[in-house]
């Protein structure tokens, strides 16, 4: 379950919010000025957020280092056509 808090409320409540993400597994984002800052997430997730971060960055860098040669025009058309390729087909 994903709760949100104000920034002030998280501060008063940081130890029940600790145990609910703890215990529950539960996320919370954390409202600045009504805006989500941040979020509290359980250790085990955000480990598993880290590792997709590093292979998604891999996975990022072999494409840019495919297509380095590539005029960015003629990649953005590509990627373009692509995009409207797909939702006509999901039509």
């Amino acid at each position: 379950m994903i709760t949100e808090t104000s920034a002030v409320s998280f501060r008063q409540n940081l130890g029940d919010m600790l145990n609910q993400v703890h215990y529950r597994s539960d996320s919370i984002v954390i409202n600045k000025d009504g805006k989500p800052i941040a979020a509290l997430v359980d250790a085990r997730l955000f480990a598993r957020i880290r590792r997709m971060q590093v292979r998604f960055d891999a996975l990022s860098e072999r494409l840019a280092a495919g297509f380095e040669d590539v005029p960015q025009d003629e990649g953005m058309a590509e990627i373009e056509a692509a995009v409207k390729a797909t939702r006509r087909a999901k039509r």
